[in-house]
């Protein structure tokens, strides 16, 4: 679920969003901001006194949260609603600084292994009952959220300052991958931890289709993009959210807090979802390609 996972969550223009990429920011960047949309190739944005809108227009003066907002590129309606708008304010502080995307890129990087390192290491105790789940669980859920969120706002503050550029989207594409692998990683910890009877296939099962976002995100761009769903029906966007990766995420965190034995069947659950996502979308491509489109 694409950082990527970055724009990781995320496959997700294939389910999500309702939108093409291209039309949810007016530009054409390079660098991506959640795991759930596709990077995409061409010029940085045109940038007039170090920084340019959405749509190219000139800012004028120092963006605000509204100008990075509306240079994002979707995820779904959590994503939207809570990590991008975190996002934005993110990019302002960083603006502010004169931070750089890819310091952004690096904050994501590190805050989201060390929370998953947390979790491993925590994962015996917090079975044994010798740790309390709660405040492990807490710091999960804050944690990935916020370093999804320096994954929202490196996009942003990179689209809105003009600073886009093809490394600045390989380096967001690899830490994305970085944090993704170490969050699975901490899931499939947790179950083990709870449940040793845990079937080692559904582990391997789960950890390969986790990065079915990924794989599909980075292929949507240029003549490759497409969508199976294009519905943004509210109705419609509610049920994908089980492919947003802001929500996937927040719910991962709230089963570490309240319920970590439950985490085996959070596995179970998001293999089936990947898995099926991934069957269907062969499907889709498959019918695309016989149909010579």
């Amino acid at each position: 679920m694409s950082s990527r996972p970055s724009d990781h969550g995320n496959g997700r223009p294939l389910t999500e969003g309702g939108r093409p990429p291209a039309a949810r920011s007016g530009v054409n960047p390079t660098r991506i901001d959640n795991p759930g949309a596709a990077p995409a190739s061409g010029p940085a944005p045109s940038a007039a006194a170090g920084s340019s809108g959405p749509s190219g227009t000139p800012l004028r003066g120092t963006p605000t949260a509204a100008d990075y907002y509306a240079a994002n590129r979707g995820g779904g309606l959590f994503s939207e609603g809570v990590s991008q708008r975190i996002g934005a304010r993110i990019a302002v502080a960083a603006h502010k600084r004169h931070l750089s995307p890819t310091v952004l890129s690096i904050l994501n990087l590190g805050l989201g292994c060390l929370v998953s390192f947390i979790v491993i290491a925590t994962a015996g105790p917090v079975a044994d009952r010798t740790l309390w789940a709660a405040p492990i669980g807490l710091l999960a859920l804050v944690g990935w959220q916020l370093a999804y969120a320096f994954d929202c706002a490196d996009g942003q503050l990179a689209r809105v300052t003009g600073q886009s550029s093809p490394a600045g989207g390989r380096l967001d594409v690899l830490c994305d991958v970085a944090v993704q692998c170490s969050l699975v990683a901490a899931l499939a910890a947790t179950a083990i931890a709870q449940e040793p009877a845990t079937p080692a296939w559904l582990l391997a099962a789960f950890a390969a289709t986790w990065m079915v976002n990924l794989v599909t995100s980075v292929m949507q761009s240029g003549t490759q993009a497409a969508s199976m769903v294009n519905s943004t029906s509210f109705p419609v966007r509610v049920a994908k959210l089980v492919r947003d990766y802001g929500a996937v995420i927040a719910l991962a965190g709230v089963v570490l807090t309240i319920a970590p034995q439950w985490a085996v069947w959070f596995v179970a659950l998001f293999t089936l979802i990947n898995g099926g996502f991934l069957a269907a979308s062969i499907a889709f491509a498959g019918r695309a390609a016989l149909k010579g489109s």
